[in-house]
């Protein structure tokens, strides 16, 4: 049992911090977890975990969630699937990862900033460039929130909306990875489905958890914990890249 404890706190960590702000899981269970397990398995299950963790945290918030931005994403996220299996043999992922973080870090710098006016809506057309981008992280690095987060901040101005919108993407994208993932043999361990239905009922409860610290926090300081979560995040990235 003492072996399971800092998992378990691990991933009540990450889910709750998921349902606070919609993201923001597997940066903190990806690098946490392993210190214990073998990375490749900590990235595989942590999507396992991230499909009906952020399903369930979409259905706490159905109100909430805008249909319209994943219909407008995902040709781009099939694309960006099948791009990122091309890609994985051939990529040195170094440099693309820290550009990656560098963005997302400004994104979050910038929204964190005062500012006279909102900034113009970027066009409908970008959905599919984005939806691409999405899809290739995801795939690649197993965190595109952050990047899902960087496009809806622009195109939502609700940060609740935002906040339901994001893990329902995520969702769609985590699914489309680990379909590529299951066609290539890397969910076949028996290990990591053991590791996923022990920490799984403590996931949904991290997401339940954040659901309800976040309706009792002002619109305004979670829209800062957000921003300042992307700067976080793409820090982390950028410093992965490094290592």
């Amino acid at each position: 049992m003492q072996e399971w404890l800092y998992p378990l706190g691990v991933v009540l960590l990450g889910y709750t911090v998921l349902g606070l702000t919609g993201f923001g899981s597997a940066l903190v269970i990806v690098p946490l977890l392993a210190w214990q397990w073998p990375l490749p398995e900590v990235v595989a299950m942590s999507l396992l975990m991230d499909v009906p963790a952020s399903a369930f945290h979409s259905g706490l918030n159905w109100r909430q969630v805008q249909w319209r931005e994943l219909r407008r994403l995902l040709p781009g996220l099939v694309a960006g699937t099948l791009i990122g299996l091309w890609l994985m043999p051939h990529l040195q992922a170094r440099w693309p990862l820290m550009l990656l973080g560098l963005y997302v870090a400004a994104v979050g710098l910038n929204a964190l900033r005062p500012a006279a006016a909102p900034a113009p809506q970027p066009a409908t057309g970008w959905a599919l460039p984005v939806g691409t981008a999405i899809g290739v992280v995801e795939l690649i690095f197993g965190t595109a929130g952050p990047l899902v987060v960087a496009w809806l901040s622009r195109r939502l101005r609700d940060v609740q909306q935002m906040r339901a919108s994001t893990p329902m993407i995520i969702t769609v994208a985590a699914s489309t990875v680990l379909l590529g993932m299951a066609w290539d043999g890397h969910l076949s361990r028996a290990v990591i489905w053991q590791r996923w239905g022990v920490l799984m009922g403590v996931a949904l409860l991290g997401v339940w958890l954040g659901h309800r610290i976040a309706h009792r926090v002002p619109v305004a300081r979670l829209r800062q914990i957000i921003c300042g979560l992307l700067v976080a995040s793409g820090l982390m990235l950028a410093l992965r890249a490094l290592q």
